[in-house]
């Protein structure tokens, strides 16, 4: 009853927004509860290979029509039109299906881990939907691997207070990330992708740095949320987020930023292709394939494909400069504070820049005139005034919303993390209700959705 409660539910929620698009939901489930069954039956190499590529070939089909048609048959039209032909092709009204991104590379490592012999087949074809369609994490991640999460649905859950109490502490730390920062930065932020034209260097400085943190909060907000949802169910989902911004190289970046993400593409796209066991040349060409597909994945948009082509050059760069730096600081004797802070600093820099572009690719076909205006007005240090910034009311909730959240997170004292371990009710009580009280103090309740829903 508790699988059969949890797919119902799931298929509401999801089927609320549009219900014609869950058919595509359970035709996957369908298709790779099937394809998992039949790999796991034969021991013929090429059978179950084949099988496998008809389960990609599927779930890749889908995505690719859903979320790429439109991009390759405009591409195609530009590409004609750059040889002096004028084919007249129309692109279809494509809407695109909610958590297809996600769900897609949810139910694809189940099939991919059966062939690897990594996990045994899972015979109850109720438990491996409501494992797909699981709601929390249904439309914008984690990105909850079968090897994580079907083992958990072999039991019954019984409602838990110490689950309960951390889960709910997750959810509202989520939620003030989200409507509290995240929706508060939003119009800052807007203003300048607006019309960059209108603002001075200074502006736009704050208006990127302020992007990148409202993508952080709204994103790692949403991971938060589900997780802690998961949690009061009895689920333990994987961490999504561990304080990004303070990597000292790209390499640990993407072990801390959308973590299911880069984890996935890592054991199933980087690794297969040979990671970094045939030499540098190689290990280069990997890192950027790898990056390009990250970028091609969060949307269809050339400044998607560029923001993951600059963080392949990012990586490929690092794995050549590290060595040098090492002997750099060993020669000057840098004392490890202030080498950490520079690689903190030079990590996060050339991280904004990328944003830059990340934050464009919404923008159709002038995204690279946008991105390229912003960054060649902040260089250009015009108008470059902190007073004529710092002193608007925005900018100043925006620093001091930013100053609580990373005070929490720099020091390990997540909100979610602790709570279940407070012995004491009232100082539960107390921490709930001060976290609610920002939150409606501070909260844009716009109605905003999550960034990643777009994905």
């Amino acid at each position: 009853m508790r699988l059969w409660w949890i797919l119902l539910a799931s298929y509401v929620f999801y089927g609320w927004w549009d219900p014609r698009f869950l058919a595509i939901i359970m035709i996957s489930t369908f298709m790779d509860f099937n394809f998992g069954k039949l790999i796991g039956a034969t021991e013929d190499k090429s059978k179950r290979r084949t099988y496998l590529i008809f389960s990609m070939i599927m779930n890749l089909g889908f995505l690719g029509f859903f979320k790429y048609f439109n991009f390759f048959i405009d591409s195609f039209v530009s590409m004609m039109q750059a040889f002096g032909f004028n084919p007249s092709i129309s692109t279809l009204q494509i809407m695109l299906p909610i958590g297809i991104s996600f769900y897609t590379f949810q139910s694809l490592s189940y099939t991919i881990d059966i062939y690897r012999r990594e996990i045994p087949v899972e015979r109850d074809m109720l438990k491996f939907a409501a494992f797909i369609a699981l709601f929390p994490q249904l439309v914008a991640g984690p990105i909850v691997r079968a090897r994580d999460l079907l083992p958990q649905m072999e039991t019954d859950k019984k409602f838990d207070w110490d689950n309960f109490n951390s889960g709910l502490g997750r959810i509202l730390w989520g939620f003030f990330k989200k409507v509290a920062i995240a929706d508060s930065l939003a119009p800052f932020v807007d203003q300048c992708w607006a019309d960059p034209s209108k603002f001075s260097s200074s502006h736009l400085l704050i208006g990127v740095i302020f992007y990148s943190f409202q993508i952080y909060c709204d994103f790692s907000g949403y991971s938060d949320i589900a997780i802690g949802l998961a949690r009061i169910m009895g689920y333990r989902f994987v961490e999504n987020f561990k304080t990004p911004y303070f990597s000292q190289s790209f390499s640990e970046f993407w072990t801390r930023w959308h973590i299911s993400l880069s984890s996935w593409l890592r054991d199933y796209l980087y690794i297969p292709l040979g990671g970094n066991r045939h030499g540098k040349v190689h290990t280069y060409k990997n890192n950027m394939i790898t990056m390009l597909l990250g970028g091609l994945w969060h949307g269809a948009n050339l400044a998607f494909i560029f923001w993951g082509f600059l963080h392949g050059v990012y990586l490929i760069i690092q794995r050549i400069t590290t060595p040098i730096w090492r002997k750099f600081v060993q020669i000057v004797r840098m004392p490890a504070f202030l080498n950490s802070a520079i690689c903190i600093v030079i990590v996060y820099a050339l991280t904004v820049v990328a944003w830059i572009y990340f934050r464009s690719g919404s923008m159709g076909h002038s995204s690279f005139t946008v991105a390229n205006s912003i960054i060649g007005r902040i260089l250009s240090l015009e108008d470059f005034t902190w007073y004529s910034v710092l002193n608007k009311y925005q900018v100043l909730k925006g620093v001091f919303l930013l100053a609580i959240m990373l005070a929490v997170e720099i020091t390990n004292q997540r909100v979610s993390w602790n709570v279940s371990q407070l012995q004491r009710p009232a100082l539960r009580i107390a921490l709930f209700v001060s976290v609610l009280w920002l939150i409606a103090l501070f909260g844009t309740f716009s109605a905003n959705s999550f960034i990643y829903f777009q994905f």
